[in-house]
């Protein structure tokens, strides 16, 4: 492998295209904009976490002095059940449309049942309060283990599990070898249970976004999210608006980590502006966004690992169970299919389970499913290790995954550089230094081994050369980790110039070609090949 050493940009500590904008207020975030004419949206949402909605009366709500607008599940693009799934990506539109306003039962508190849009913020909080919804209460459940008893609160009648009715909406497995025969080779076996919570992105920045539909129906969306073509896609999908007629508007995201993948506003505001014939606002509050947007999954799980004397992995099963909040999708892929890919264990099963309950829907969170699948798999790692007598990191290296390595998922790894990687940790002063006694506090020292899958996905863009013999690259992916430095100094680069003649700008759905998510740890690498074969 040739490694290039004597680059003059790649790899240096250059200042950040946005840097000077965010540090001095100047950078616009999807909250900043405003537009002539402009009212405002707001959302009434469920108090209760689990109802059927039986009625819903807008009546006193249309009639208040301000009002423009109210809309419910009726504006929005119905995905039948019936029908089969309605796939977006990673998304089913038949959860989609429900997530953004509740139909027959409002599933989480803070479920959107309604929204106005009126000439002030005040007025349309008002107005939702004017909103008659005659809900029908009834029993829930929040935790996995309620979730998945005989006799848990249903949340879908519909969906069945093993001839039941159940709120387990899904199974995944990757199985390789003969589970019990392993088991019975091992000498040490150690078996486990884990629980996580669920655990909110945290982004500064709440949900936003700033809609206009003109009279021809030509819809402009300003908003903050993980991908702007993601937005325009499952907007006109929910409206029935066409993607041709709708131009979105990537601003700067104060944040995302995976939560920012999916819709919630967008659709709501796009009708709110239709049906008002005036430019729609809305931006939720702090405790909106952690009521009603994605947390990550919280988890039950087992583990059971066998080794025998010498410290070879032998067997290992995962059971995985995963919260997926009111409507199917939890990250079951990444904890089942992840969780013990570090590894080449010869004999393996791990299962996901996917399970409803009375929560917000889950979203993506930093490689989601993963770190709930290598939490407990490390875990009881090191216990073996511990019963064994072998150091944590010889352990590893005994089973670790290398070039050959079948993968429980599927793929036979190429070189990863895995072994490698854990001998330098091992060889390293830091992993030799006794810890000493720490002047009477406790001191300890862990390790740990992950796997994700990177994504792949559609990537574009254009570089153009100003007459001033400037640049200019256009990309499509908004930039949440540095992206647009990166890329700057990759252009600098290839074409000999100094990184600050090249500016990066952040196209529209109008001005690039269609580019996925900004997400899965793909987007420089995928960035810098287009701009590569650009440039």
């Amino acid at each position: 492998m040739n490694v290039v050493t004597n680059n003059k940009w790649i790899g240096q500590r250059t200042i950040r295209p946005d840097g000077m904008d965010k540090v001095t207020g100047r950078a616009q975030f999807a909250a900043d904009t405003t537009m002539p004419g402009m009212i405002w949206g707001k959302v009434l949402r469920s108090p209760h976490p689990h109802a059927r909605i039986k009625s819903i009366n807008t009546k006193k709500a249309e009639a208040l002095p301000g009002v423009k607008a109210v809309v419910t599940s009726r504006d929005i693009v119905d995905f039948p059940i019936e029908k089969g799934a309605v796939m977006l990506g990673i998304q089913d539109m038949r959860w989609m449309c429900r997530n953004v306003m509740a139909r027959d039962k409002a599933l989480f508190p803070g479920h959107p049942v309604a929204a106005v849009a009126a000439t002030t913020e005040a007025i349309a909080a008002e107005a939702c309060k004017l909103i008659e919804v005659d809900y029908e209460v009834l029993p829930f459940t929040i935790e996995i283990e309620d979730a998945i008893k005989p006799d848990a609160p249903i949340l879908h009648e519909w969906n069945k599990f093993e001839g039941k009715p159940s709120n387990i909406m899904g199974r995944l497995e990757h199985k390789k070898g003969d589970l019990e025969s392993g088991f019975n080779q091992a000498d040490v076996i150690i078996e486990r249970s884990f629980t996580t919570r669920p655990v909110h992105q945290g982004y500064i920045e709440p949900h936003a976004c700033l809609i206009s539909v003109a009279a021809d129906g030509k819809t402009t969306i300003w908003s903050s999210s993980q991908g702007q073509f993601m937005v325009r896609a499952m907007t006109s999908m929910l409206t029935g608006i066409p993607q041709s007629d709708i131009r979105a508007i990537p601003a700067e995201i104060g944040g995302g980590f995976g939560g920012k993948t999916i819709v919630y506003l967008e659709p709501v505001a796009t009708m709110l502006a239709k049906k008002s014939g005036r430019p729609v606002k809305m931006v939720m509050t702090r405790e909106e966004v952690m009521r009603a947007t994605g947390p990550t999954s919280g988890s039950m799980s087992t583990v059971k690992i066998g080794a025998t004397k010498d410290g070879k992995i032998v067997a290992a099963h995962g059971t995985f169970y995963l919260q997926a909040g009111a409507f199917a999708g939890s990250p079951i892929r990444g904890a089942a299919g992840c969780s013990f890919t570090p590894y080449d264990i010869p004999n393996l099963l791990s299962e996901g389970y996917d399970v409803c309950s009375n929560r917000s829907k889950v979203a993506a969170y930093r490689a989601p499913g993963a770190p709930i699948g290598a939490y407990a798999v490390e875990c009881v790692l090191d216990e073996v290790a511990e019963a064994l007598k072998i150091d944590p990191l010889e352990f590893r290296l005994i089973n670790g995954a290398k070039e050959g390595t079948k993968a429980a998922h599927g793929p036979v790894f190429p070189r990863i550089g895995y072994l490698e990687l854990t001998r330098a940790a091992r060889d390293s002063e830091h992993y030799k230094t006794p810890l000493g006694d720490g002047n009477g506090k406790l001191r300890g020292r862990g390790v740990a081994s992950g796997f994700w899958f990177n994504a792949g996905g559609e990537s574009s863009a254009q570089v153009n050369i100003t007459e001033d013999g400037n640049v200019v690259v256009t990309t499509g992916h908004p930039d949440i980790g540095g992206s647009r430095a990166g890329i700057a100094n990759i252009c600098a680069e290839l074409l000999g110039i100094d990184y600050k003649r090249v500016s990066v700008i952040i196209g529209d759905t109008q001005t690039v070609g269609f580019s996925n998510l900004t997400g899965g740890s793909r987007v420089l690498f995928a960035s810098s090949m287009v701009v590569t074969q650009s440039t």
